[in-house]
């Protein structure tokens, strides 16, 4: 029996209790941080080993450059240092004296890393520079919560230059293509790729392209972006090479990143009353093996059984055996249930001695009566179907959030209300957009379809549909 909020009724107070109670993270002393906890890292360290495979096959490489930045650098590119002043955290002492130059704790690295571009591209010969980055960041939230939106977080940016702005918009475009792969191939998470508005663009930024996703109460989570930077950036670090006519240009840049974000995505999406429900492809465990020992009993033969199996089957699976003689079944069950594990298996005396094994299904619950030489093709099946289930069912409940609509007046009291993804028209006016404020929404992104005649607000001809919706 969950003793969780109630999904339906408070979502927020739900997803909260889920994070700390299935171990994600824990609490800081350090307000705005989050610690997160070994389970919560095993998560995010399945999400980074699929993506950093698919960077470096897109021919880039991974560096690491410092966490503190010269002040200075950030004030090179105006728009820049605008859209990041209220976030930065400035370290002014250091070795018992007042620093020269005051140093930000990065918030992104795009000044640093194009600092160092400057010195490295001297020539066409030494384009595309392709550069990616696991790191943290730090941003100054004054409101915050788990994996969502905290001071501190965890991520990858990628920044490259290129010759071309042709080149460059392939590059951003490539690179959102492998996050949409990421989130719905892997997290089974369906999402809207889309590019932000001129207001809600990176600062610094000629373009953004971003993929949103859709979350269960009926806000939208922006779960990565990939920007096209403005020349603006090369041009403020001096970062000319010697083009193939001998004269002097300044390379097109780029940066894209997703971030721990995506682990309180995943929680949202397809978390249950029970807990976690972790898609396959991305659960650090996949099969958990709970012998059930029957008191009074000497159990090393059900043992000896059920780490053979456990063996047998790591070459496939990612198993965990919980053989703790100090819990309950019950107890097992519930505390696997609360952390997602896709399958569970089951073995009790008697199971032993028809040699075979109940396996149960994390999402629906159902069992199977499974013989030993059996398990490996029936949790193959079983572990396909619930990715591909948790897919489905996530993008049916997305459908049921997406509404097509006219008039901000048409849809204004359940945007405010109710959440969810408003498509329709707009004029690209900011005055249009900025209405939106009142509701506590905004534009997520631009699409490419052209469905609404009128702007939402104005009633003018619009110029591309957009999806409106509050969010995280």
């Amino acid at each position: 029996m969950s003793n969780l909020p109630d999904i339906n009724q408070d979502f927020a107070a739900w997803y909260q209790e889920v994070v700390y109670k299935a171990e994600l993270a824990d609490h800081s002393p350090v307000r705005g941080c989050i610690v997160i906890r070994p389970y919560g890292t095993a998560i995010w360290e399945m999400i980074k080993a699929r993506l950093d495979e698919r960077i470096k096959a897109t021919g880039h490489h991974n560096a690491l450059f410092p966490l503190l930045i010269p002040q200075s650098f950030l004030t090179k590119e105006a728009e820049h240092v605008e859209g990041f002043s209220p976030e930065l955290a400035v370290v002014t002492h250091a070795g018992g004296k007042e620093l020269e130059e005051p140093l930000v704790v990065r918030p992104t690295s795009e000044t640093m890393i194009h600092f160092m571009f400057a010195q490295w591209i001297r020539s066409w010969r030494d384009l595309p520079m392709k550069i990616n980055q696991w790191a943290n960041v730090m941003r100054w939230e004054m409101r915050t919560r788990p994996f969502l939106r905290t001071s501190e977080f965890y991520w990858q940016e990628g920044h490259t230059a290129h010759e071309t702005q042709e080149e460059a918009e392939a590059e951003a475009r490539m690179m959102l293509a492998e996050y949409v792969d990421l989130a719905e191939n892997y997290l089974a998470i369906p999402v809207i790729p889309g590019v932000k508005s001129e207001q809600e663009k990176f600062p610094g930024a000629d373009k953004t392209h971003t993929f949103e996703g859709l979350m269960p109460d009926g806000k939208a989570l922006q779960m990565g972006t990939s920007h096209l930077i403005s020349q603006n950036f090369a041009k403020a670090f001096d970062m000319h090479y010697q083009n193939r006519e001998g004269g002097r240009s300044y390379p097109y840049l780029t940066s894209w990143g997703v971030t721990t974000r995506l682990v309180g995505a995943l929680v949202m999406v397809h978390g249950d009353q029970k807990g976690l429900v972790l898609p396959p492809r991305i659960a650090p465990i996949q099969v958990v093996i709970i012998p059930i020992f029957k008191k009074g009993t000497e159990n090393s033969l059900l043992l000896d059984a059920v780490h053979t199996l456990a063996a047998s089957l790591r070459s496939l699976y990612r198993v965990e055996v919980d053989d703790r003689d100090y819990e309950t079944p019950g107890a097992k069950f519930y505390a696997w249930e609360l952390k997602g594990v896709p399958v569970r298996i089951e073995i009790g005396p008697r199971d032993l001695e028809k040699q075979s094994a109940v396996l149960v299904e994390r999402l629906h619950g159902t069992k199977q009566v499974v013989p030993f030489e059996n398990i490996k093709s029936a949790l193959t099946i079983m572990l396909d179907a619930l990715q591909q289930q948790l897919f489905i069912r996530a993008q049916e409940k997305q459908k049921t959030l997406w509404y097509h609509k006219t008039s901000l007046s048409e849809f204004s009291d359940r945007l405010k209300n109710q959440g969810g993804l408003y498509q329709v028209g707009w004029c690209r006016s900011k005055e249009c957009e900025d209405s939106l404020k009142e509701f506590g929404a905004g534009i997520r992104c631009l699409l490419e379809s052209r469905g609404a005649s009128q702007c939402f607000k104005c009633g003018a001809a619009s110029e591309g549909d957009i999806l409106v919706a509050k969010a995280y």
